[in-house]
């Protein structure tokens, strides 16, 4: 097997993320599974570093895992919250990243509703410093790598309990359903998936699935049959309404009957299929109420679960590295 090795400062998009890369966060994320699992959940591995949360938009899976992750490494954490900082007297983010790198700041998580943002922050740290870890935590459009990677682990335990690897992905069908246009989960599942061997089938109306997404190497649907058939998971995606600047969809109610993800429509898929969504749920619109809470074939809670791992891995490999 090859050694495991991690080099990167930053991670701010899977788009150029190695097979090693996504065996190394993988591994270690499984590692402090067995952390999580414990009386004490806490280890030592991050304490005297400082891990800020710089939400600029709001979220309450993703801050809260990253904050609970920080803890359990035993980091010091800083939690930024737009609406009662700075930014409302006309500071500007990066003179708001700077204020928390004068405060000894190791790691900073960015999300932020515009595309680049935490690029921009990362390159002005290096600048800087040089010794700040920047963690893109969604934004915009772009990417949310975190996500596509506690995916990526929800995939492979699912595959393989004792001994999940990345490579148990391969030749796997997964299908993506759902307002792809405004997701930045879909755009870093794809890297996530397609760099690991998965067949990956993306399925939705015209208006919410540009052609060109078949440039990545993609199959795309506008009807969602055959992007179901014989798929071994289904990855259904939220109505992101508020990003919908013009009428995409008829109605809700329309989207659901052409689009939704129901317990009869899985008898398409392969036998043991199992549905993921990355929240939060539009309950009735992407996926049936009663399918979403079955256990026995929805792996959203694990989802959940499987965050605070990665993210706990994404905080140890990049704190341990700086």
């Amino acid at each position: 097997m090859t050694e495991l090795t991690w080099q990167r400062r930053h991670v701010i998009s899977l788009s150029d993320f190695t097979p090693n890369d996504y065996e190394t966060v993988l591994q270690t994320a499984v590692s402090f599974l067995e952390v999580l699992s414990r009386r004490n959940k806490k280890v030592p591995t991050l304490q005297s570093k400082v891990v800020a949360n710089l939400f600029f938009e709001s979220s309450t899976r993703t801050r809260n895992s990253f904050e609970l992750a920080a803890k359990r490494l035993s980091a010091d954490t800083l939690n930024f919250a737009p609406g009662t900082s700075s930014l409302s007297k006309g500071e500007t983010i990066l003179d708001t990243a700077r204020t928390f790198l004068a405060m000894g700041t190791d790691i900073m998580v960015i999300r932020h509703q515009a595309a680049g943002v935490p690029l921009a922050i990362a390159q002005d740290m290096d600048t800087l410093s040089g010794k700040v870890a920047i963690l893109n935590a969604g934004d915009g459009k772009h990417e949310h790598p975190s996500q596509a990677l506690l995916d990526l682990l929800t995939f492979c335990m699912y595959l393989n309990p004792t001994t999940p690897t990345a490579k148990d992905l391969k030749g796997k069908k997964v299908a993506i359903v759902g307002d792809i246009l405004h997701s930045r989960v879909a755009r870093s599942n794809l890297w996530s998936l397609l760099t690991n061997g998965a067949d990956v089938h993306l399925a939705a109306p015209p208006t919410l699935l540009p052609p060109e997404f078949a440039e990545y190497g993609a199959k795309i649907h506008y009807s969602l049959e055959p992007a179901l058939e014989d798929a071994d998971f289904v990855m259904t995606l939220r109505l992101q309404m508020e990003r919908m600047g013009q009428f995409l969809i008829p109605s809700l109610r329309e989207y659901h009957a052409k689009y939704g993800i129901t317990r009869d429509r899985l008898a398409k898929c392969a036998p043991n299929v199992q549905v993921l969504h990355p929240g939060p749920v539009n309950r009735g619109v992407e996926i049936s109420s009663d399918l979403m809470d079955d256990p026995r074939l929805s792996l959203i809670d694990r989802q959940v679960t499987n965050g605070v791992a990665i993210r706990m891995s994404l905080l140890y490999l990049l704190g341990t590295a700086i």
